[in-house]
């Protein structure tokens, strides 16, 4: 969960009542500690934990959503391929 005994201290307030063995909670803790996070978006290193975070979401779903997860990458992965290629392009029509 939280890294500080603050963090875990609020969380245990949020969860007052339930059972702390209960993988439902732990799950439910989780998502709190996740949707709670602060990190910055705006570096190499913000950047790179939402990528983890998608993965991780993506790996826990079944079905239609995990479907639209692979999707997405897919079509990411797409646009990166057809970038390499139209530069390798003109690079070569440079060169040559």
């Amino acid at each position: 969960m939280g890294d500080s005994k603050d963090e875990r201290e609020r969380l245990q307030e949020e969860l007052i009542g339930l059972d702390p063995q209960d993988p439902e909670t732990q799950a439910f803790a989780e998502h709190l500690d996740r949707m709670k996070r602060e990190r910055p978006g705006y570096t190499v290193e913000g950047y790179l934990e939402g990528v983890q975070d998608f993965a991780d979401s993506a790996n826990r779903t079944t079905g239609h959503q995990r479907l639209v997860a692979v999707i997405v990458v897919g079509l990411i992965l797409l646009g990166v391929v057809l970038t390499i290629w139209f530069a390798l392009g003109d690079i070569l029509s440079i060169i040559f």
